[in-house]
């Protein structure tokens, strides 16, 4: 049997010396690590590596680790964060849990205080992707409405008005997902890409087109109107029920 791999921690901290402490404790205890100080060279890493832990300093010379996040979830980039700080204030732990963060730690901490949490955040983070069957769609998500059809995540289905019921793959589903969750607004196909398969995935946008063709067919076969999911030329597509788009190139 392979030997599990191990996993990849990324420890920004702006204190260089317990930054390569933490490094140190993280390696003996069978992880990989990852140091930076600055939050830019954080940022360049995991636009083109995956890490499946950050511990995150709230200051940094160049940042936050607040705004940090924030930068992140804009490049569509998750990962598990467990902030670290000097500040025991109440106020930094709610910020950031409420941006996103899983855990919250507080200097000075043990190691194996540390390492425990790591440990417990990994473990939540493998059981939430239990239930993914794309980067952006969950199995245990609610139902929606899409051009007059009712998807079920939970069951992999699409209810049209015909009353006939349709399965629907994975990546469709993750497609239909992302335009819903992002109406009104135009999006590149690289961004879809990227909400769909991944920002690592090495997909075309060929091969895009070809699953927004599989859509649009399904949906004209059971006489669903498409007047709202519009390909906008050379950039991508938007889906709007409301808002006159008439304005834009639309194919």
């Amino acid at each position: 049997m392979a030997a599990k791999p191990k996993p990849l921690i990324l420890v920004v901290e702006d204190e260089v010396d317990l930054a390569h402490l933490i490094a140190e404790q993280l390696e003996m205890s069978g992880m990989l690590t990852q140091v930076y100080h600055r939050a830019a060279n954080v940022v360049r890493f995991l636009k083109n590596n995956f890490a499946n832990l950050m511990l995150l300093d709230v200051n940094l010379p160049d940042s936050t680790g607040f705004a940090l996040m924030e930068e992140l979830k804009k490049d569509n980039i998750h990962v598990p964060v467990v902030f670290l700080t000097a500040s025991s204030s109440e106020i930094h732990k709610v910020k950031g849990l409420e941006m996103g963060g899983d855990d919250y730690i507080t200097k000075p901490f043990s190691f194996p205080e540390l390492i425990a949490r790591i440990h417990a955040v990994l473990r939540r983070a493998e059981t939430a992707q239990d239930y993914n069957i794309t980067k952006n769609a969950r199995l245990t998500q609610e139902s929606f409405e899409f051009c007059g059809a009712n998807v079920l995540p939970t069951r992999l289905e699409i209810g049209f008005p015909d009353g006939k019921v349709e399965k629907i793959g994975r990546k469709e589903l993750g497609i239909l997902t992302y335009l819903v969750s992002n109406q009104g607004t135009v999006l590149s196909r690289r961004s879809l890409i990227h909400a769909v398969w991944g920002i690592h995935a090495d997909i075309r946008s060929r091969s895009l087109d070809q699953y927004i063709v599989k859509i649009r067919d399904n949906f004209n076969s059971h006489k669903c109107s498409m007047d709202a999911f519009r390909t906008i030329h050379g950039i991508g597509y938007i889906y709007d029920t409301g808002e006159n788009i008439e304005d834009l190139e639309t194919d």
